[in-house]
Order: C-alpha cells, then structure tokens, then sequence
C-alpha cells in the first residue's frame, strides 16, 4: 500500500470511529426519514443602532435533532451572537414542531424563521432513472464508501449545492452563516464576520474549512466565501464531477473571472481535480455567488448529469469548485480566528489568535496542517495574490 493509500485508509477509520461513538454527518438524516492580514472590524455603531450586515445564519436540522442544535445555538450565542444580535433560518422538510420551536427561541437574543422545504427542492427529480441510481448505491455499499446506500443524504447534498439559498424566507438576505447541529465554536468572536466580508469583498470564507457575487461574470466586485476546514474528498463519490466541470467550461468561458482560484482545485491548469475542498458545513458566504447566472447554469448542468444520485457528489466539493472557478482568488477568506469542530476535524487558533479568543481547544489538536488537509494548496494560492 503506497502513502496515499494508507492516508486514505487511516482517514476512513477516523470517520468509523466517529460513527461507532455515536456521531454521524446525517445527524438523523437517515434515521426514520495564508491567512488575510486584513484587519478584523469592531462593531460598529451609528447612534444608537449598530451596524451590521444583510445576514442570517441558515441552520437545515430536523425537529429529531433539537438537542444537537440547542448545543449548536447555545455556542453560537455565548462566542458571537450575544453581542451582533443575527437572525436564525431553520429549515427541514417537515414542518418544525412546537416544542423545537420554543426551545431554539429560548436560547437565541434574535428573530428565528421556520420553513418547510419545497419537496421539488429536496426529493430526487423526475429525471433520474432509479434502477440505475440503486446499482450505483450498491456498487458505493460494496466498495465500502461512507452513506454510499443513502438517498436522503443525497437529497441533503443536492439542497445544498443549489437549493437552500432559493428559499422564499432567504430572499431577504444576502449573507449567510451556515451551523450545523453538533458542532463547537471553542473562541470567541468579537469581531463581525459578516462585515468583514462586505466591506474587503469576500464571498466565501473557510475555517481551514467563497462566493461570486458576479452580477457580470468577470467582474465580480466584493469577497463571497469564507472557510475553517479544507480536505480531500473521496474520489469515489465524485468520479465524473470533474469531467462534468470541464464540460460546462467548454462551453461557457465567459464565466470564468481571469484571477480565479483554479490552482486550489487543481495542479495541472484545470486538466484535473485535486479532490481538495472547502469543508462546507462551516462556511460564510455571500448568495449573490449561488443566485449568480455562472452558479444558476452551472448547478443546472450538473443537476441535469443526474451525479448527485448516480454517484455522491457532495455539497462541499460542487460549492467549492463553483467559488473556485467563478470567483477571484482574493474572494476567498480562511477565518483562522473561528475555532471550530465537526466530527472528526477541528480547527484550533494558533497562539495569539488563541490566547484573544480565549479558545478552550487545545492548540496541538489542529486538522490546517494535517496530511490530509488542503490548507497549506490556499496558503500558497493567498501568496500569489496581486
């Protein structure tokens, strides 16, 4: 077995393991259904009303999940929201329930939205022929992949990828924070992540886990995307996603700004997919990338090759490739002040970014510069910037 191979095989275990301990990505899906030197902005006030952004954090949970989220929440609350006072989507594809209702409203210092997810935006489509999608769940069940069998979590990817932000109670915001139930936020954050991005022009931000906003394809004018995590994905999952890619590239040049990130996806100019990937269930970003005509049609293509249920293509791999390949390099934001754990990765702060946040994570337990993390490819990729 060569390095890469034993890497794999060792990060496969890891995600076992989690599972066995009682962790899963799903949650119940499945269950009865370089970092910027830019200096950070201090809140800031016009009168009596602070300023803030167009934002909202966007939470997709179950009414199964209520403890799991009220963790989530109680954390988000204490380490930020305290203080900026955001509002909080919840969506599900069920109708919430009265006690989740009241209980998610207890713990949170802002308004809450509750909607049902429209089911042509969650079921599989029309267009998909089942009996191939079930050999193709098999052949992932064989081979030994993780939610290789799971159509629900397949319905969760595609949402994801190129649904969530058309929801009717999102219309209203530009920005988001995406929170998932059973995560930790280990710092405090003092500072306006949301600001941040509107006013250096971000549009999507990693947690060493972007967003075009590009009303006219390659001049995209502010920062969509903001990250914490980065990694590789099971090429398993996504066997033809890069081919799909290339294709649509073919064909719509145009929407493909000349500064983009390319390099972080791929080695070779684009002949190839690296696999790496923002970790998407921690991500900031701006919706104007995701309603943008390059994403629509691009999302519309790969909804259209029917590989979110043939194969797995993931959320987190179709996001980043479209921030990638439609926005500036400069668009991109690792915000390594967020400590943050989903199992089994963790991005801690590292000295004084720790000691400000007053971080209760231990610095060696830090996935940025692990050998299965792509950090260091958007380190380089930041130091090439013009």
């Amino acid at each position: 077995m060569d390095a890469k191979s034993a890497y794999l095989a060792n990060l496969a275990e890891k995600w076992k393991q989690a599972q066995q301990a009682g962790w899963s990505y799903l949650h119940d899906y499945d269950k009865g259904a370089s970092a910027s030197s830019l200096p950070l902005p201090p809140p800031i006030t016009l009168g009596d009303e602070p300023r803030r952004a167009n934002a909202t954090f966007v939470i997709l949970v179950r009414n199964s999940e209520l403890k799991d989220i009220a963790d989530s929440l109680k954390q988000i609350e204490d380490r930020f929201n305290r203080q900026f006072h955001y509002p909080y989507v919840f969506l599900n594809e069920m109708p919430f329930s009265e006690e989740f209702k009241r209980w998610t409203q207890e713990l949170i210092s802002a308004p809450a939205y509750y909607g049902v997810i429209p089911p042509h935006h969650w079921y599989q489509p029309s267009h998909i022929d089942e009996a191939r999608a079930a050999r193709m769940r098999q052949a992932l069940v064989e081979a030994d992949v993780i939610y290789g069998d799971s159509v629900s979590y397949r319905n969760m990817c595609r949402f994801n990828s190129g649904f969530f932000y058309r929801h009717p109670i999102l219309q209203q915001f530009r920005y988001y924070w995406r929170v998932e139930p059973g995560v930790k936020f280990f710092c405090d954050v003092d500072f306006d992540p949301f600001l941040f991005m509107q006013d250096h022009n971000k549009t999507y931000v990693f947690s060493p886990l972007q967003v075009l906003t590009a009303r006219t394809p390659l001049e995209p004018t502010f920062d969509s995307y903001g990250f914490t995590i980065s990694l590789y994905e099971y090429e398993e999952t996504i066997s033809s996603l890069w081919t799909v890619t290339k294709e649509f590239m073919r064909r719509h040049p145009e929407y493909l700004p000349e500064d983009n990130a390319l390099e972080f996806i791929s080695d070779d100019q684009g002949e190839t997919y690296n696999l790496c990937h923002f970790w998407s269930n921690f991500e900031i970003g701006d919706m104007e990338l995701w309603r943008s005509e390059a994403y629509s049609k691009y999302f519309d293509f790969l909804d259209a090759a029917g590989g979110f249920y043939y194969e797995r293509w993931g959320d987190a791999p179709v996001h980043s490739i479209g921030a990638s390949l439609f926005s500036r390099k400069d668009q991109i934001h690792f915000f390594k002040e967020i400590g943050y754990r989903h199992e089994p990765f963790q991005h801690c702060p590292q000295g004084e970014d720790h000691r400000k946040g007053k971080c209760w994570c231990e610095e060696k337990d830090n996935f940025d510069y692990d050998g299965y993390s792509c950090t260091y490819r958007y380190d380089r990729l930041s130091a090439r910037r013009v």
